[in-house]
């Protein structure tokens, strides 16, 4: 994947970096994966704002995609390569030789028509799914399960992955995209390779508007609030908010707060490395 710069035609374009789609290979989704999205706008049932900073944005539909994984030992092709407003990663399209469709997440360097298989049993090839107990020491992996069957919930971001790092009876312990050493079950499945679209993270916007489109409102800082808004607000002209706080008044920087005696600590191995 590469990047596209624009000349500075306008003040929009001036710093605008995005990706060039090279790796796309139609504009034309699977009709029957699409399912229509309810947009809320960050109003609950009785009309009432519970998320600050939401609606607006561009009408899109949800693509329905296969994070479990679970057609076992049927071989499948990827039929296309194709964009989903709806994250990070491109998404690909698998026809089965059972003659299903899926989408799953494109492992970055995928190619149309190369084959892909979930189950026991067979090769660690890209865009392969796996189980943990089966995978080699040290495999580049996304799209992890944390439970059995639950399907992917970790690593399915934009050039995320995780590292396979050694088996202690039936758990992996497992290199995550922060760095926190966790262990898996052995039984979970994880995709072999690294999601797509490797530089997101270097894309710039180059406008508000473009926030905009995607259903993003502008945030307001809580120092320019008043008092009674937030607990950094108020002060006369530009002075600071004091202590870097959350509206709830929390403390906003280094304040851990994960509760010490959650249940999943025990599978924690190594914490992710800090700032401090």
């Amino acid at each position: 994947m590469a990047l596209k710069k624009y000349k500075p035609v306008t003040p929009g374009q001036r710093f605008k970096v995005i990706s060039n789609f090279d790796e796309i290979t139609t504009n034309v989704p699977e009709k029957s994966l699409l399912t229509p999205i309810k947009k809320s706008g960050g109003r609950n049932n009785q009309g009432k704002m519970t998320m600050r900073y939401l609606g607006g944005g561009h009408k899109k539909m949800y693509r329905i995609i296969d994070f479990k994984r679970d057609k076992e030992n049927i071989p499948g092709v990827i039929k296309s390569v194709e964009y989903d407003p709806n994250r990070s990663a491109r998404i690909a399209l698998v026809a089965y030789k059972d003659g299903e469709k899926r989408y799953i997440i494109a492992p970055h360097g995928i190619q149309v028509g190369q084959e892909v298989v979930a189950g026991r049993g067979i090769s660690p090839d890209l865009g392969n799914t796996l189980y943990l107990s089966e995978i080699p020491f040290g495999t580049i992996i996304h799209n992890i399960e944390l439970r059995p069957g639950q399907g992917a919930k970790i690593a399915r971001g934009a050039g995320t992955y995780a590292q396979l790092l050694s088996r202690d009876g039936k758990y992996a312990n497992i290199k995550m995209p922060s760095g926190e050493i966790r262990m898996i079950l052995t039984e979970c499945k994880a995709t072999i390779g690294m999601a797509s679209n490797i530089d997101h993270n270097l894309n710039v916007s180059g406008k508000a508007g473009r926030t905009r489109w995607l259903g993003r409102r502008p945030r307001v800082r809580g120092v320019v609030m008043n008092p009674v808004d937030h607990p950094m607000g108020g002060g006369e002209g530009r002075s600071s908010g004091g202590h870097p706080r959350s509206r709830k008044g929390l403390p906003a920087k280094g304040y851990r707060t994960r509760d010490a005696k959650k249940s999943s600590n025990k599978y924690i191995v190594e914490r992710r490395k800090t700032k401090r």
